[in-house]
């Protein structure tokens, strides 16, 4: 009986993410103190609106380093800061060669988005043209979308981007406003969500995520979700720290996997029309798991990501496939 009582609280949760409504700060700690034996109705009730707004279909976005290194920002969580003494490849920005050879990597790899990353406080204008003289070439000869991540962006450089044809401007939250201080100090929370606005401005599709495990409470997990809604997001990647020897997070535990699977049930009724993407770390987070994770996300990165390996894209189509997606 308590079992039924509970997943009629998981539909409800629904209904109202569907009606348009968002959940409370209690509602949404509720999702992520939710009972193991809760957990599927709780993903059915994801599942609900995942599958309203956005059928069985599953989209896959690519990324490429184009930029590794080299960053003067001191994010503990990455192994391409300051501070970090991870072994890493480290070298300035890709030339359009290589860019483009990506661009068709992502292609064979059923992608439908090609994401440029690029580590460091923003871009240069060289760097920049760079990336803009890349882009205008994939845009004329692929049938991709590009999503370009090069961190802070002033005005001029997202109108640049937007005219070179990037669809999308991805600048992760990370973490919640109370908790930033304690991950980052060379940059402010409020200057990546001053980012966001600059790229959504000038018609840059806004992308923002977050980054799960790094010491945030449950109800700054829910503030996260509750911001990026705010910031209407288009499209949201949930990572799940991949804790990196030689950064100063070295030492973080692994989210569990069904901790994991409340995280992207919560964004889903908090963010429910919104592309919900499961990114970094999801294969040693979710581990067995990660097939559950579509019932809530309905976007994967596939292949490798910034300096830790992805799964084989082979694991990917036949996961996806073996859903029925």
């Amino acid at each position: 009986m308590e079992q039924q009582l509970n997943g009629s609280k998981w539909e409800a949760m629904a209904q109202k993410a569907l009606a348009g409504q968002c959940l409370t700060l209690a509602e949404g700690r509720s999702i992520l103190g939710a009972q193991q034996e809760e957990l599927l109705p709780l993903l059915q009730a994801a599942f609900s609106v995942r599958q309203h707004f956005f059928s069985r279909k599953v989209k896959l976005n690519m990324l490429i380093n184009a930029k590794s290194g080299l960053c003067p920002e001191d994010c503990g969580y990455c192994s391409q800061s300051i501070l970090s003494t991870a072994s890493i490849p480290k070298y300035t920005m890709l030339d359009k060669t290589t860019l483009l050879a990506g661009a068709r990597e992502a292609l064979a790899r059923k992608a439908g988005t090609y994401c440029i990353v690029a580590a460091g406080r923003g871009p240069t204008d060289k760097e920049l043209s760079q990336v803009v003289e890349a882009v205008e070439e994939i845009r004329a000869t692929m049938p991709l979308k590009i999503c370009a991540c090069l961190g802070l962006l002033k005005e001029e450089q997202a109108k640049r981007l937007a005219d070179a044809g990037v669809h999308r401007y991805n600048h992760n939250l990370n973490t919640s406003e109370k908790h930033y201080s304690s991950i980052t100090t060379t940059h402010t929370y409020e200057q990546r969500v001053h980012t966001v606005q600059t790229a959504k401005a000038h018609g840059l599709s806004p992308c923002s995520g977050v980054i799960i495990g790094m010491g945030e409470t449950d109800e700054e997990i829910v503030e996260m979700a509750f911001a990026l809604r705010e910031l209407e997001a288009d499209s949201i990647p949930i990572n799940f720290l991949h804790a990196i020897q030689g950064t100063p997070l070295a030492a973080a535990g692994c989210v569990p996997p069904l901790q994991a699977l409340k995280v992207l049930a919560l964004f889903r009724l908090i963010c429910p029309s919104r592309e919900i993407r499961v990114a970094g770390g999801r294969e040693r987070s979710l581990r067995s798991l990660q097939p559950l994770a579509l019932y809530a996300a309905n976007s994967l990165f596939v292949g490798d990501y910034l300096t830790t390996e992805g799964q084989d894209i082979s694991i990917d189509h036949q996961m996806i496939q073996d859903l029925g997606f």
